[in-house]
């Protein structure tokens, strides 16, 4: 079965849009990665300032692929000419799951 990272982005209020508008321009950036199946970008309702970045793929060796090739050249930014941008989030963590059952809604 796939394996699952969240990214728990503690995101300061004023940076809210900062971080959705900047995950809204990497569309498609990991979507041609081997091994991805999943993404989503959790916004908190109610009661905490972290977002939730839900990655799943098919296995551990394709989510350290992505991490070393893709991810690292992205987050390196556009060279050293390029404008440094500030982190809209002041606080990672990565959490990783197995998916050990999983449902999908029956087709009628």
């Amino acid at each position: 079965m796939s394996i699952v990272k969240i990214n728990v982005l503690t995101v300061p209020a004023e940076q809210r849009e900062v971080l959705e508008q900047r995950f809204a321009a990497r569309a498609g950036a990991v979507e041609n990665s081997d091994g991805f199946e999943w993404f989503e970008l959790l916004r908190p309702v109610e009661g905490t300032d972290q977002y939730l970045v839900y990655t799943r793929w098919r296995s551990e060796e394709d989510f350290q692929a992505w991490m070393e090739g893709p991810m690292k050249a992205a987050h390196q930014g556009g060279g050293e000419s390029a404008p440094k941008q500030r982190p809209a989030a002041s606080g990672s963590t990565l959490w990783s799951f197995e998916v050990v059952q999983q449902a999908a809604p029956r087709q009628p």
